[in-house]
Parts: structure tokens; C-alpha cells; sequence
């Protein structure tokens, strides 16, 4: 069982003074609108409605945490997390993309995505989800050079995988890892960035995934099993990557 699946709602936050005071790694889950981010979430946590969709996309503009680690029995159950045995944080950033939000929530939105990423200390690396189907738009982009200063690790997950062939997946994944290897530091050296396949539906790149985020989290090492592991709800190209409104009481 992947550590991954440990994972519980913690807390939900709209400003960057609310965020938990832990120190624990935290892997924030950053995408466009409709990239998939949802189904990534709850796939690689192989539960249902860990991350769930909005109607409304664009709408939410709040951080939500997950904890892993201090559960203490099994998965898919509401029991909470000891914060003291809290190994790590899985966050989950307000999808981007939809121009239906309002000019006053779009810039509060936007500087509450662009000041965690940069400022925030505790965050140990971005898990990008990019259709692959149309990776790098603009705001892709944006928030990568937002991120890059950091020096700390992107890992890019190609979503929708199933939809593309042999020869698309391929080219893809060359031109992804291409582009991200263009960000050098200041003595030429490539960051830490790197990129994926993956498809929720079909379940590419599911234990990639799941290992690289376990290694970026400092909890790589142990043993798992997932590619056997399936739970049913959201899949690639049916969420919009967002929460609805206080998910949780």
C-alpha cells in the first residue's frame, strides 16, 4: 500500500496568513482549469473524493492540505490525522485558466498562487498537471517562472496520456522534458525539473507518480503496491481540477 493513500483532508485556507503552522514537507499539486488535477489527486491517493470537482470551474480560489502519515486506521475512512505523527502535506492549489472569474477574485487568486509558491518554506516541490494534449500554455509558464527561482524541483505530469498514440505520447514527452531542461541556474547547470506520462483512466504512469512524489516528499524508500489498486469517481477529462467551496465541514 503506497504511503499515499494515507492521505486525509487537513485544512482548507483563502490567505496566505491561515496557512498551517507544520513543518513538514509539503508537494503542492498546481494546474490549469480542466488538466486533470482532481483525478490525479484522488487516483494516486486511490480514493474517490479526496479532490473533487467544481460545477462551477474557476470558481474556488482556497489551498486545500491533505496530511499523510499519523492515520491509524484504514484508508478511505474520516478519521483525522495526528498532527504530531504528520510526515507530510499534500496541497492542492486553485485550478487556473477560466476568464468566467472576476477581476478582483482572479488577482487575489492569482497572488495567492504566485506568493505560496515563492515564498512559501515549508513547500519542497511543485507537481505541475499539464494536458498533454496542450502542455505549456501561458499560465503554464507563469507559474513555472514564478516556481523557478526557488531551485526546487517541478515534476511535470502529462495528463490524458490514453488520448494521445505511441508517436504523440512520445513527441509529448521530448518536447516537455526539452522545454523544462531550458531552466538553468546561474552557472548553467539544468534545475531539477523533470516530466511524465501519466493518465488517470487508464492508469499510466501511476506508480512513476507515485514514487517520484514519495522521493520529493523525503518518504521514498518503502515498498508499494499500486498498480493493482483502483477506486472509482473522477477520471482524465471529466474535472476541472478544483474544489468546491469548503469541501469539508
Amino acid at each position: 500500500m503506497s504511503q499515499l493513500w494515507q492521505a486525509r483532508f487537513y485544512t482548507t485556507v483563502n490567505h496566505l496568513r491561515d496557512l498551517p503552522k507544520t513543518s513538514v514537507p509539503e508537494i503542492a499539486f498546481a494546474g490549469r482549469s480542466n488538466a486533470g488535477k482532481s483525478s490525479a489527486i484522488n487516483v494516486l491517493c486511490n480514493q474517490k473524493r479526496l479532490a473533487f470537482a467544481s460545477k462551477t470551474p474557476g470558481r474556488t480560489q482556497h489551498i486545500n492540505y491533505f496530511s499523510l502519515g499519523g492515520a491509524h486506521v484504514g484508508q478511505h475512512r474520516n478519521d483525522e490525522a495526528r498532527p504530531d505523527e504528520i510526515r507530510a502535506m499534500l496541497v492542492d492549489l486553485p485550478g487556473y485558466g477560466y476568464a468566467e472569474v472576476s477581476g478582483s477574485a482572479k488577482h487575489h487568486w492569482q497572488a495567492l498562487l504566485g506568493d505560496y509558491v515563492r515564498q512559501r518554506e515549508q513547500l519542497a516541490a511543485l507537481v505541475m498537471i499539464v494536458d498533454s494534449r496542450r502542455p505549456f500554455t501561458d499560465l503554464d509558464i507563469q507559474m513555472i517562472e514564478w516556481f523557478a527561482p526557488t531551485g526546487k524541483p517541478i515534476h511535470c505530469i502529462l495528463s490524458k496520456a490514453d488520448k494521445l498514440n505511441r508517436n504523440e505520447s512520445t513527441n509529448a514527452l521530448r518536447q516537455a522534458r526539452t522545454y523544462l531542461e531550458s531552466y538553468v541556474d546561474e552557472n548553467g547547470q539544468p534545475f531539477p525539473f523533470t516530466a511524465q506520462l501519466f493518465s488517470a483512466l487508464k492508469r499510466i504512469g501511476l506508480e512513476e507518480a507515485n514514487d517520484k512524489i514519495l522521493e520529493l516528499a523525503g518518504l521514498g524508500g518503502e515498498a508499494t503496491a499500486v498498480s493493482g489498486a483502483h477506486v472509482g469517481g473522477d477520471v482524465d477529462g471529466q474535472d476541472d481540477g478544483e474544489h468546491a467551496d469548503q469541501p469539508r465541514a
